[in-house]
């Protein structure tokens, strides 16, 4: 991403903060794995949205007015010895130069120098509760400007959840931020296909999600999240993570598998037979999810609200389980009972962004959102019959499907980021003939 695009962000957000505001983004900590082993460090996503920089212990500060900095970007300092064990660090000089920064200090030096930023701003854009540490620091900065308030240091008299503000800016993607979510879909849409021409009976799960990871690795991308590949019974399994199981003879693979491109997420789930072709309940079954993602997606054009394309995959699984006989009654009283949970207890999406479930309000004033141009959701309806299911013969039991794209809005209807992944039965059985 250039640092014209973090620079666009912080001009956006500071100017609805207005003057007389400072706002305060510590980076995530460094997470300890065991021992003095840390896991591999991941930015905060909102931090590195606004900043763009890789570093842990960095605070970011934003003084919208303020003549000799409007950004400040706290970092650790150069260190030779350390950087021999740990690698390359920017310093304040790297943070200016490469990073967009007005003014750069070291971290060491933030409990003298920040309060001072502090003094005469009467609101405060924090996020509280996300770094309880770093909370008591700041709640401990503001009670000592308090405390001077008779030498006539002025304190802030307010803070202000700054999540509320940059969530809602993080909803709407820009076409860089685009671009980067159409190279992650694309490395998935290889990583899956990948999988598909590997499974065969006799293989292991975590072989599959190894194969997964080399194509994800190979193009220098992390996973953006745990890899789900669950076959027969685990496909039942919603956040299956074991990945252990063996791959047999007539059952299905669920794979829910993306990466993270420049730290922007896809996720993928495709569903498929281990042999190489469906039987007639499993492709029943596939059919009705696949009917249902094409409805719902179908469903997700500017003016449309968040929930009518769920409405429409909730319809058309109802009408499929009816006419299959797993549902029995009229279908507007089954929707209305939510009968069909039985077999499809989740949404069918979520926001996807920089976090594979994104930041962003479902709701405003209690109503469903409405979709505009530039976000960006996940369809993925899904039906799932583990064995022993009430009511339901055993010829249908262990078949789980879930079928699983990125969906942008666009300003005259969608665009299909994953579309590339094939999904329609002969085809599938076509690409695992190969």
């Amino acid at each position: 991403m250039r640092k014209d695009e973090f620079d666009r962000r912080r001009r956006r957000l500071m100017k609805m903060m207005g003057r007389g505001a400072i706002a305060i983004l510590p980076a995530a900590p460094e997470k300890l794995r065991n021992s003095d082993v840390s896991y591999r460090y991941r930015p905060d996503s909102d931090f590195y949205y606004l900043t763009g920089f890789p570093e842990p212990e960095a605070v970011a500060v934003l003084i919208p007015g303020r003549p000799q900095a409007e950004y400040v970007l706290f970092v650790r300092d150069r260190d030779p010895l350390r950087e021999t064990w740990d690698g390359r660090r920017a310093g304040p000089e790297g943070a200016t130069r490469d990073y967009g920064a007005d003014d750069a200090f070291p971290i060491s030096d933030i409990d003298d120098i920040l309060p001072g930023l502090m003094e005469n701003c009467s609101r405060v854009y924090y996020t509280m509760g996300l770094h309880p540490e770093f909370d008591q620091r700041v709640i401990g900065w503001v009670s000592g400007l308090k405390a001077k308030a008779r030498t006539g240091v002025q304190p802030p008299q307010e803070f202000v959840a700054l999540d509320h503000l940059l969530h809602d800016m993080r909803l709407f993607k820009s076409r860089p931020e685009l671009a980067a979510m159409r190279r992650a879909a694309e490395i998935a849409v290889a990583a899956h296909q990948r999988a598909m021409r590997f499974v065969r009976p006799g293989r292991m799960e975590y072989e599959v999600m190894a194969e997964l990871l080399h194509e994800f690795h190979r193009n220098n991308v992390d996973v953006s999240y745990h890899p789900i590949v669950g076959s027969g019974a685990n496909t039942c399994i919603l956040h299956y993570r074991d990945n252990d199981g063996p791959l047999r003879e007539g059952d299905l693979i669920l794979i829910d598998a993306g990466c993270e491109y420049d730290l922007y997420a896809s996720d993928i789930t495709r569903t498929f037979p281990v042999s190489g072709r469906f039987s007639p309940e499993q492709r029943a079954i596939y059919e009705i999810v696949l009917e249902a993602q094409y409805a719902a997606i179908e469903k997700v054009r500017p003016g449309n609200h968040w929930n009518d394309p769920h409405d429409a995959a909730v319809r058309v699984i109802t009408q499929g389980l009816v006419k299959l006989g797993l549902l029995k009654g009229k279908v507007q009283n089954l929707i209305r009972e939510g009968a069909y949970r039985t077999f499809f207890m989740h949404r069918t999406g979520h926001w996807l962004g920089m976090d594979v479930h994104d930041v962003g309000d479902y709701k405003i004033g209690g109503q469903w959102r409405v979709l505009e141009p530039g976000m960006v959701l996940t369809i993925e309806p899904g039906i799932y019959i583990p064995a022993g299911t009430k009511g339901v013969h055993t010829r249908w039991w262990n078949i789980g499907v879930r079928i699983e794209d990125d969906v942008v809005v666009t300003k005259d209807g969608h665009e299909v980021l994953t579309a590339d992944l094939v999904k329609e039965p002969d085809a599938i059985e076509q690409l695992m003939a190969q």
